[in-house]
């Protein structure tokens, strides 16, 4: 691939734009599917060219498939102004994500039968980014495929799948991502993916989640980072140590999902199909960061079968709502929403390890947790996280309690 350089800077349409060039090689020279799996598997091939594998693998199927479904791709947004425009020097964390989602898109279903359309949703945004997503997309020519809806206009509501949510500000992140799912629905959309505002998944690989879903295969598909075969760049430092004490607690609560292998609950890049989102919407727990998992839930409970589907991502820390907002709160809403996801969709959880969260779950007390390592989880792999044999919730809870600079 003599285009290849190994570099890639999400900021940069140039990088995306030579993503789906050299996906169009690979798609020209007949590649096979295996073959591609294995060249983007390996940390010696260009960084560029491993993520032109997932788009090569996501063209080919969304083409092989022959659907003709209509697509709505909807996310949050909640200060996302400066990603959505081009990065310059007076705007340095810049993405210009709209309109990379769109020539993204453009590319993968071009010529195809499929429908697609762009529902970015603002979340209450004090700073209003649906004006500047509005902007965006009258400059782009896929523009029209693209329809800005505000939580704040939904809100409060008498009835449907927003009527626990009393005012917008009490939305983190879910409360949009129900507003725009129950208007693509209500648009006739046969399947709705989620996922961010910003350029951390390149949408050409979204074959790889209708794939599955076209096929019958499952009515939910979802994004896997923790898979062997997915490409993963994330910025893990901006936790403490004490961060696998909020994942042994979130997985020993959220065991309904863990336990079925669904360990990336968290990742943007998810398609439910119609009849799985009549299920989610019927009901919503929370409106949360814990969306997700309420979401997975209600496909569990509902019998919707669910594939897990490699695929790359590239973190876009800087202006991540865990930054902007604080990581603590964004763990407080993701740990108090699971628990509440849990309760109220009658799934399977440890509820001693509930408890637990119900009473030391806030953010200021998360904060100094985070900075800290009880013994029994020193050293634990990533597997080894909510098994109460590790470490139970009576002890955590009596560790929690020690620690001198409690709130």
């Amino acid at each position: 691939m003599t285009d290849a350089t190994g570099q890639y800077d999400l900021a940069h349409p140039r990088d995306h734009a030579r993503v789906r060039s050299l996906a169009d090689e690979l798609l020209a020279d007949h590649v096979a599917d295996e073959d591609l799996t294995a060249l983007g598997r390996s940390d010696d091939t260009p960084f560029d060219l491993r993520l032109a594998t997932k788009a090569a693998q996501s063209r080919r199927a969304v083409v092989e498939s022959g659907w003709a479904g209509r697509l709505a791709v909807v996310f949050a947004m909640w200060g996302e102004q400066r990603r959505l425009r081009p990065r310059t020097p007076a705007n340095p964390t810049g993405e210009d994500a709209l309109h990379t989602k769109l020539d993204q898109l453009d590319w993968l279903f071009a010529d195809t039968e499929v429908h697609w359309t762009v529902v970015p949703v603002d979340d209450g945004d004090p700073e209003d980014s649906a004006v500047v997503a509005e902007q965006r997309a009258a400059r782009h020519r896929r523009g029209d495929r693209v329809r800005v809806l505000r939580l704040g206009d939904a809100v409060p509501a008498d009835d449907g799948p927003l009527a626990g949510l009393a005012d917008v500000d009490d939305s983190r992140k879910g409360g949009a991502i129900v507003h725009g799912a129950a208007t693509a629905v209500a648009d006739d959309a046969d399947a709705v993916l989620m996922t961010d505002a910003d350029n951390s998944v390149d949408l050409a690989q979204a074959g790889l989640l209708v794939s599955p879903y076209a096929s019958g295969r499952a009515g939910v598909a979802i994004g896997d980072r923790k898979h062997p075969d997915a490409v993963l760049v994330k910025a893990e430092a901006r936790w403490g140590p004490g961060i696998v004490v909020l994942r042994h607690m979130q997985r020993m609560v959220g065991r309904a999902l863990f336990g079925q292998g669904l360990r990336d609950t968290q990742a943007a890049f998810k398609l439910y199909g119609r009849e799985a989102l009549d299920d989610i919407l019927a009901a919503p727990s929370t409106y949360g960061f814990a969306f997700d998992s309420d979401w997975l839930y209600a496909s569990v409970a509902g019998g919707h079968a669910i594939e897990r589907v490699p695929f790359a991502f590239v973190d876009s820390f800087e202006e991540s709502a865990s930054i902007t907002q604080g990581p603590m709160t964004t763990w407080e809403s993701l740990l108090r929403g699971l628990v509440a996801a849990a309760r109220a969709r009658g799934a399977d959880h440890d509820e001693a390890m509930a408890a637990v969260v119900d009473d030391h779950a806030d953010a200021a007390e998360l904060q100094q947790v985070v900075q800290r390592m009880p013994p029994e989880l020193d050293g634990a792999a990533d597997a080894d996280l909510g098994d109460p044999d590790v470490m139970s919730p009576a002890a955590l809870r009596a560790w929690l309690e020690s620690l001198p600079s409690r709130p």
